[in-house]
């Protein structure tokens, strides 16, 4: 299978920012409208696409340059294309009222937007140069930031939610529940939380001023941008001797927080284990089956088949089987390498998937720089369980169903992560 790397999209993401702005879904660019419009637009729609390794995925692989891309099925040429370009531009300069705030870039940018929206497909995208930056940098599991999560209330105010450990922002004294004010001295009442996120973050040791609301005063705190990673994996001990790890991504970094999880559990005379997943959108499909190998026998993992027929397996030794009791919490909003994961684990029947049926996205991305600070991302194949089962559309169904019910009474209480405990508890007494 030709390919740089590949990457398995995220389907959806958290209310919450780790300072990294969500990869927007289509291109717009910046500039001024320049004198060749319709020229441009050809060279950038019929040109060659160049393929050079790109930040995140599986591996890099040594590739061919693609040829320019064939427009229309119906025989429509490049020279028509052009033409009927030209028209649409001239008659925009003749009739448009508003013709001296047109942006040239933005025009070509949203051009190719279009061009990859036409397909239909939800997970082929073009990404214009900064929302490049921004789809590898959150993908990596590493930034350059202060190292808060921020949200947006529906008022617009934005406040700390959680400032991680040793962070520029906790040694800057920043605190949970601080209202953002100012960055730099610029007020940013009224702006969206993915503009604050980019005032915020910079270069690393470059310093950031942050003016906050804390018990009614305003409070000015320095705090000098660092490489940050993002916290993916949380865990800790339940009752009964009962590990518990969640896992909200699959980036680069989860690996290794993976793992210290469960030694750590391990060290504790762990007896089993949960793995949430819930609410979990993808990721890497280096890092989900990374992982796998620290639990499955030794089997396929997964594989992963073109638009050729072309199939390509990964697999587990098996040296690192977990044997003891398991339980995986999934619902509608675990996908991608989520459910090659809990998919994966309910094949071999390694553990037991609880909760509700998974988004069923069974489709994978490959991510092609096109040698400008854009890429393309495009779907490039389809992926099968271990035994061979397809979840595309269709999802992964929970061993245990059980609906998440809100108590109001007790807003900290979790019916399916209680259920994961009663059936590992049960699985123990046998």
């Amino acid at each position: 299978m030709d390919e740089n790397r590949r990457d398995l999209d995220r389907t959806d993401t958290d209310s919450m920012e780790d300072l990294r702005p969500d990869p927007p879904v289509s291109g717009r660019g910046a500039g001024k409208r320049g004198s060749r419009f319709g020229a441009g637009v050809l060279a950038g729609v019929t040109g060659t696409v160049v393929l050079f390794a790109a930040v995140l995925g599986i591996r890099s692989f040594l590739t061919e340059t693609i040829p320019g891309i064939g427009l229309g099925s119906s025989g429509t040429s490049a020279g028509s294309v052009e033409e009927k370009l030209d028209v649409i531009d001239n008659l925009i300069e003749e009739y448009y009222l508003y013709e001296d705030e047109i942006d040239g870039d933005a025009l070509v940018e949203g051009l190719y937007s279009g061009y990859t929206e036409a397909l239909g497909d939800p997970y082929t995208e073009y990404y214009d140069e900064e929302e490049t930056q921004a789809l590898f940098e959150s993908t990596s599991g590493e930034f350059s930031g202060i190292g808060v999560t921020m949200s947006q209330g529906t008022d617009g105010t934005i406040t700390v939610t959680n400032i991680y450990e040793d962070s520029p922002a906790d040694k800057a004294g920043m605190q949970v529940d601080d209202i953002l004010l100012e960055v730099d001295g610029r007020d940013i009442q009224g702006e969206d939380l993915n503009t604050v996120v980019s005032y915020v973050k910079g270069e690393r040791g470059t310093e950031v001023t942050l003016t906050v609301l804390r018990d009614g005063d305003e409070v000015d705190l320095a705090a000098v941008r660092d490489t940050i990673e993002v916290q993916t994996v949380e865990y800790r001990m339940l009752d009964g001797q009962l590990g518990y790890i969640s896992v909200s991504e699959f980036d680069d970094v989860t690996y290794d927080q993976f793992k210290t999880a469960l030694d750590d559990l391990e060290a504790q005379d762990m007896q089993g284990l949960i793995i949430d997943l819930r609410n979990n959108p993808g990721g890497n499909v280096d890092t989900v089956t990374d992982m796998l190998k620290l639990l499955l026998p030794e089997g396929p993992i997964i594989s992963i088949k073109d638009k050729n027929g072309n199939t390509e397996e990964m697999t587990c030794d098996g040296e690192n089987e977990f044997t003891k009791p398991l339980a995986v919490l999934v619902n509608g909003y675990s996908a991608s390498a989520s459910e090659i994961f809990s998919g994966a684990v309910q094949d071999y029947g390694t553990g037991t998937i609880v909760g509700t049926t998974t988004y069923g996205k069974g489709v994978v991305q490959q991510l092609i720089s096109l040698g400008d600070g854009t890429c393309l991302k495009v779907t490039i194949a389809e992926y099968y369980t271990p035994s061979g089962r397809s979840i595309n559309g269709t999802g992964v169904t929970p061993d245990v169903e059980v609906e998440y019910e809100y108590d109001e009474k007790n807003p900290e209480a979790d019916n399916q992560l209680d259920k994961a405990v009663e059936v590992l508890n049960e699985q123990l007494k046998q």
